[in-house]
């Protein structure tokens, strides 16, 4: 088996989205969009999903058929560096290099005018709620305590649904999210992942626990030097 790449390049890419829509997409499994999504949140999450788990799901229900072993080595080294791919973008933070930019449809001008119903960014937020849910009890608990991740969330859903819910829904309409609306999602989404990123590490990072020094015998003479005993001196509190 070969070594994957650390990212994928422009040639891997594209190989990767022939073999998603030939194999996955008429499959009710990933285009390359919606894989990028899905394992950006596998690696920046709240625990270690093994690709055992979650590359079946890549395909869809039924796994392919593969022309041969040449053929599974290949799709493995490819899905292995988009993985490599996503991790090294949760790890630059913001200023990215243009190779490690998530893997995402956008127009050819993209600050041109443009109508609202075009959703970029939707396939990705799709991928990344999947790759969530194979760990939802765990995110679960991030979202709970950290209510800056819930709003990380808020703003995916946006992507995902195209609308913004008011906080007096549903007696209120939701407001479809303009085009430009969702081009600031998705420009935020390497600041999204460094901090998600970030955070996986406090968490997973042992903490010392702190030691305190065994309390005198309450009839031993007290540390401080008063000369009388631990119990009558500042071990009486």
């Amino acid at each position: 088996m070969k070594t994957p790449p650390s990212f994928l390049d422009d040639a891997q890419t594209e190989r990767l989205a022939e073999l998603l829509e030939l194999r996955a997409v008429p499959f009710q499994g990933f285009n390359l969009e919606a894989l990028d999504g899905y394992l950006s949140a596998l690696t920046v999450g709240p625990e270690l999903v093994l690709p055992s788990e979650w590359q079946p799901q890549v395909w869809g229900p039924k796994p392919p058929r593969w022309e041969n072993e040449a053929e599974v080595e290949e799709v493995q080294n490819l899905l292995m560096g988009l993985w490599n791919t996503c991790v090294a973008r949760a790890e630059a933070g913001e200023d990215l290099p243009e190779h490690l930019s998530p893997l995402m449809w956008l127009p050819e001008d993209p600050m041109a005018e443009h109508p609202d119903d075009l959703d970029v960014g939707h396939d990705w937020s799709i991928g990344f709620f999947r790759g969530v849910e194979l760990r939802e009890a765990a995110w679960d608990a991030w979202l709970d305590r950290e209510d800056w991740i819930e709003e990380i969330f808020a703003l995916l859903e946006q992507l995902a649904s195209g609308e913004v819910l008011p906080e007096d829904y549903p007696k209120e309409p939701a407001v479809p999210v303009s085009y430009r609306e969702r081009l600031e999602i998705v420009a935020s989404l390497p600041g999204m992942l460094a901090d998600l990123h970030e955070y996986r590490i406090e968490q997973m990072t042992p903490r010392t626990p702190v030691r305190r020094a065994a309390a005198p015998d309450r009839n031993a003479p007290c540390p401080c030097g008063s000369g009388r005993k631990y119990k009558k001196c500042c071990g009486a509190n």
